[in-house]
């Protein structure tokens, strides 16, 4: 049995399917007679002979490869297959379905922003679709070094050109978040044209780009939200003792020694500020009192200014009709 095992018939098909590689290749065995082809749907097969392409078979089924795919191939057509004689190519085995790739730029991007020298952080994240388009150009590029291609590697390429692309039309329509986000379909569609334009070169095609959101970092996030806060409370004093109140509060739900002491502390620390404010009106309000009023155009004095006549309340000088009040 062992002298006539590499004698059978064999089929060539795409072995162990993984739906997230682009190709695979069936390599390193001889073809012999009675040999079947299958084609699934969702894919392609791509006949190879020391290392150039003899044909290409799209058609999903399975086929007699001596009757029916030999005489299609460019050099081979005429190949006889005997008893003792195989056939050793390749068959490059395409998914040809549209893989959309979910992408996140892996670290912020910094943009210009006024009175920030290092430029301000953000992050991004979205999905794009890919294709491949050209496969001679693919396999000549990278189906002709490797054993198989995954979206994984997809999205490394496109995340090694990703940062400058933002960069770059971020700087376009606006240095904010608001502008960012009014504008982004005019971002969506530049980045994909420029990447398009270089995954060209090693036959893929990339046919959707999408931006789900831009953020700021975790840490600036924050400082947005309490700066908000303190905008809309309009008051620091104010805002202090809301965030204290807000500390203990959270505190006082975790239970345990730690939590009491945090609470008391924090609730000392803010009769101590509330105190130090009452204090303060006191203090202006005493201010206040020890300021001499002016005259204003209620007051009228006693005798006139100006000769002496007594007003007797009126607001003009019944002798000299000088202006009292």
């Amino acid at each position: 049995m062992g002298l006539f095992s590499n004698q059978l018939a064999n089929v060539v098909e795409w072995e162990e399917y993984r739906d997230d590689i682009l190709f695979w290749k069936w390599s390193n065995k001889e073809i012999k007679k009675g040999s079947k082809l299958i084609i699934r749907q969702g894919q392609d097969a791509i006949f190879m002979f020391n290392g150039k392409v003899e044909g290409i078979f799209k058609d999903e089924g399975s086929f007699d490869i001596e009757t029916q795919i030999v005489p299609f191939l460019s050099t081979l057509k005429g190949f006889k297959f005997g008893f003792n004689s195989g056939m050793r190519a390749e068959v490059l085995f395409i998914n040809t379905k549209q893989f959309n790739i979910k992408w996140g730029t892996p670290k912020p991007v910094r943009i210009q922003a006024p009175n920030l020298p290092g430029g301000l952080p953000i992050r991004a994240n979205g999905t794009f679709d890919v294709k491949i388009g050209d496969y001679l150009v693919f396999i000549e590029k990278i189906a002709g070094v490797k054993k198989q291609y995954s979206i994984n590697e997809v999205r490394e390429l496109m995340q090694s050109m990703l940062s400058g692309l933002l960069i770059r039309w971020i700087s376009k329509v606006g240095q904010d978040i608001f502008n960012l986000q009014a504008n982004m379909i005019e971002i969506q569609n530049g980045i994909q044209s420029d990447l398009d334009m270089e995954f060209v070169k090693i036959g893929l095609s990339v046919v959707g780009f999408r931006i789900d959101e831009f953020s700021y970092p975790e840490n600036i996030t924050k400082r947005a939200d309490q700066a908000a806060e303190h905008s809309m409370i309009g008051d620091m004093n104010r805002f202090q003792q809301v965030s204290m109140v807000d500390a203990m509060t959270n505190n006082g739900g975790n239970g345990g020694r730690g939590s009491d002491m945090m609470s008391t502390m924090m609730g000392a620390q803010m009769g101590m500020m509330m105190g130090q404010q009452m204090m303060n009106n006191m203090n202006q309000n005493q201010a206040n009192a020890n300021v001499q009023p002016q005259q204003t155009g209620g007051a009228v004095p006693k005798f006139c200014p100006q000769c002496g006549t007594p007003t007797n309340g009126n607001k003009f000088c019944g002798n000299c009709g000088a202006k009292l009040g």
